[in-house]
């Protein structure tokens, strides 16, 4: 059980970790919108940025933000972001 447990959890921090060198990607388009683009900067930027909202060796709430605010982040720069932007091979 926990083995199965662990291994979801990795699956999802490797599409998460994709996601965003997506939104680093889509961030270069010049057919995405300047708000989009800003957006996704900063979410890129704060995602692999040393610097947290809430420091890590804070128990509990250190992690937070890794778990749910960059998801949170993520989903809504890639709602910004047109689907045929982000389907296509460009």
């Amino acid at each position: 059980m926990a083995g199965r447990t662990l291994e979801r959890w990795k699956q999802w921090a490797r599409k998460l970790k994709v996601e965003v060198y997506a939104l680093y990607l889509t961030y270069k388009d010049p057919r995405v919108p300047w708000y989009a683009r800003v957006f996704a900067a900063c979410v890129v930027g704060y995602a692999f940025s040393p610097i947290d909202l809430i420091p890590d060796p804070i128990p509990v709430l250190g992690y937070l933000d890794d778990l749910v605010l960059i998801p949170l982040e993520v989903a809504l720069a890639l709602r910004m972001i047109p689907a045929d932007i982000m389907l296509s091979d460009a």
